[in-house]
């Protein structure tokens, strides 16, 4: 139930994120969703391809630093309060989001999201016993 993540560290530069999105072009690898955060210096590209251990390599031996962690990609309710609904359940079992991203992908009326939290396994069986969806990462890797 968990997904692949590839983080990619960054020199903030022209084209440096250019570099990495041809380099997967290139072997065709396709990003299913992204996210970016960046300092004045640097910054931490986060993906999730469609072959996440094929990117991983790809991307090192091309010169890039590259990690791989495991996420969570849940359905919440495309409604206000859908995403609320998550967090909560989350906090009230005292599980710790370090970080968190929306992706394009849907399916009937949820919208998806990707976690990083302290225990993915603890975190799956918290909100699948709340009947929150967890998205099998081969279902997340195909959108």
């Amino acid at each position: 139930m968990l997904v692949k993540q590839i983080s990619v560290f960054l020199e903030n530069k022209s084209g440096r994120l250019a570099d990495v999105t041809r380099t997967l072009a290139d072997n065709h690898i396709n990003i299913c969703a992204l996210s970016i955060a960046d300092t004045t210096d640097f910054g931490i590209l986060r993906l999730i391809v469609n072959k996440p251990e094929e990117a991983e390599k790809i991307l090192s031996d091309d010169q890039f630093t590259v990690s791989c962690t495991n996420v969570i990609a849940i359905g919440v309710e495309d409604k206000p309060g859908g995403l609320a609904k998550a967090l909560d359940i989350l906090n009230e079992n005292n599980i710790s989001i370090e970080y968190m991203y929306a992706f394009v992908g849907k399916t009937g009326n949820e919208a998806f999201v990707i976690l990083r939290v302290e225990n993915p396994d603890e975190a799956v069986k918290t909100l699948s016993s709340c009947d929150i969806s967890i998205i099998p990462s081969q279902q997340v890797y195909c959108m």
